[in-house]
């Protein structure tokens, strides 16, 4: 059976500045990325990353190359018509979890489909899509708690819920672990991994290559070009049963 490019980058540019003072943040990047991928992207300060990751979540447009989204072109795309496609076919997880602190854990969740332009979820409906959400991470219970009231690892688990409250096509993680603690994080990277196996597209970026062991695919950039792809299955099957023995440890407060 033939694998769906849910990525296609060919010949991809994106240059700041002009004239002397031009800068190729992206210089011909090509990669694909297939449907149920579990890919770490990769690289040092600089190394273009970033301008990648901000392309692949319709964010910014390239300068020059193609960008085939779920075999849809969308290199030229306006902004309005970007916006469309970020609802409809990303979802996001941020370092931050970028929620909102007036709102509850389940009116976060249910934030993406107030913006829905195509097929939009009846109202009567998002309630119980957003607590279905909350409930596939675990949070059903915190539904009507805060941010500020819940943890670290409870508010990325409120993030990822919302990420998938649209059926997305790709998941795009930008750090996902960067502000947890390290039994958070292992109770991120365990349900990103149960995201994986239910056939989720993941995309992350991570400086930190304990996570990045995590994923059957490495990505590295350097100074704007492809430097390194990385098959990584046999060290993402090792990763993932040593972090089911961490998980079945005790937590320290329950010592």
């Amino acid at each position: 059976m033939e694998e769906t490019k849910i990525i296609d980058i060919c010949e991809m540019k994106k240059i700041y500045g002009m004239g002397e003072s031009e800068v190729a943040a992206l210089n011909g990047v090509n990669v694909d990325i297939s449907t149920g991928e579990f890919v770490a992207v990769m690289g040092p300060s600089g190394s273009g990353k970033s301008t990648l990751m901000n392309i692949l979540g319709c964010l910014d447009r390239p300068s020059s190359g193609q960008y085939l989204l779920d075999g849809k072109d969308i290199s030229n795309l306006n902004r309005e018509d970007l916006a469309v496609i970020r609802n409809q076919k990303l979802g996001f997880i941020f370092q931050s979890y970028n929620l909102l602190p007036k709102l509850t854990a389940v009116e976060n969740v249910m934030m993406p489909m107030m913006y829905q332009r195509v097929n939009p979820t009846p109202p009567s409906k998002r309630l119980e899509r957003a607590l279905e959400a909350l409930d596939q991470v675990g949070l059903a219970n915190r539904a009507n708690h805060h941010p500020m009231e819940l943890s670290g690892g409870q508010q990325q688990r409120v993030a990822i819920a919302r990420a998938l409250i649209n059926d997305p096509v790709l998941i795009l993680a930008d750090e996902p672990t960067g502000n947890l603690d390290t039994r958070s994080s292992y109770e991120i990277m365990d349900l990103l991994h149960k995201l994986h196996d239910r056939g989720r597209t993941i995309v992350m970026v991570t400086h930190e290559p304990d996570i990045a062991n995590h994923m059957d695919r490495i990505v590295q950039i350097r100074d704007g070009k492809l430097d390194k792809d990385i098959d990584n299955h046999l060290n993402a099957e090792e990763a993932r049963k040593s972090l089911v023995g961490l998980l079945a440890a005790p937590a320290k407060e329950d010592l």
